[in-house]
């Protein structure tokens, strides 16, 4: 890798793995965005100077901002993607769009260009609720939301151009991502954010749906050697080692925040809302990848990052 393309690298995960790429590589990173409401500039304010960054406004549907963006890059992480479960459930349409056909477009061009790698990043919610034990990569995907339904399709599709047309990509799929530049909308950054403007904060049903969370640094770790080591056609979990129920969350945060559980209102459970996710990563491992940041350390950070950042996450709730 000498030059590589990152979609969405103004989002959460894509800003920071840019970030990343600037810090601890060499490689010169191309950012196509198109600053939908979750996609900020400001979350790479500190590194727009950098003579190795370049910025492109665009659109991953549009095959003439692909071009643009893709022109003598070597390697593509696609991070782009719609990705609020709530939102595809008021409306899916942009999330087939952006997911599935911009996707598709993003294959397209990479073949047309010669690419050498492309790295496709999804998610742990492609394989549906778990009741026990832990997903591996060569489970059926049973996608139970249409937010998630659009990144099966795209993983799909992915893996159909692999087989069709040789094409060299491979897919990472990760369980809850948490961290610093998370859009207000996601659990932890909500939940700290109304606490600190005083506002109750709101759990699904009794909230005992499990998830695992993955501090983002970690996830953007994993991806790196995805795009480093993996080979054509393979997948690769992406897991924290972080299983909580979303009450038990919630309780800690409350605690960090030296807040009482008066504060948690319970609401109407969400649509098709699925129970567990978790993931076996021990083929990630086999590359010499784990998750380095333990949980309480990774949560207290973000909180206090948020604590310190009011002005970049206020004016994000007014807009939303």
């Amino acid at each position: 890798m000498k030059k590589v393309l990152v979609t969405g690298g103004c989002g959460f995960i894509g800003s920071n793995f840019v970030r990343m790429l600037l810090e601890e590589t060499e490689l010169e990173v191309v950012n196509l965005d198109l600053l939908t409401y979750a996609g900020n500039p400001e979350n790479l304010k500190d590194v727009q100077d950098n003579e190795r960054y370049t910025f492109v406004k665009g659109d991953i549907k549009s095959r003439a901002d692909v071009e643009k963006a893709m022109e003598g890059v070597d390697t593509v992480f696609h991070f782009a993607a719609e990705s609020h479960v709530d939102n595809s459930i008021n409306d899916s349409d942009p999330f087939i769009m952006t997911n599935v056909l911009g996707t598709k477009n993003m294959m397209d061009v990479a073949m047309a260009k010669g690419v050498e790698k492309f790295i496709h990043v999804s998610t742990d919610e492609v394989y549906g609720s778990v009741e026990e034990g832990s997903s591996t990569e060569k489970d059926l995907l049973e996608p139970r939301n249409p937010y998630s339904a659009s990144k099966a399709a795209s993983d799909l599709l992915v893996l159909s151009y692999v087989n069709t047309f040789d094409f060299n990509a491979c897919i990472t799929r990760s369980s809850n991502n948490y961290g610093p530049y998370q859009f207000p909308e996601k659990l932890i950054p909500l939940f700290v954010t109304n606490l600190m403007e005083n506002k109750k904060v709101p759990v699904y049903g009794t909230g005992e749906n499990i998830r695992d969370w993955l501090y983002v640094k970690d996830n953007c770790k994993g991806i790196l050697i995805a795009g480093q080591k993996g080979k054509k056609g393979n997948i690769y979990n992406v897991d924290g080692g972080n299983e909580l129920s979303n009450i038990e969350l919630t309780k800690r945060i409350l605690n960090m925040m030296g807040k009482g559980e008066e504060m948690i209102e319970h609401v109407e459970d969400r649509k098709g809302h699925d129970l567990r996710y978790s993931l076996d990563s021990s083929k990630l491992e086999s590359f010499g990848w784990k998750p380095e940041k333990n949980f309480d350390e990774g949560l207290k950070e973000t909180v206090e990052w948020y604590k310190n950042n009011e002005s970049w996450w206020k004016p994000l709730k007014v807009k939303k």
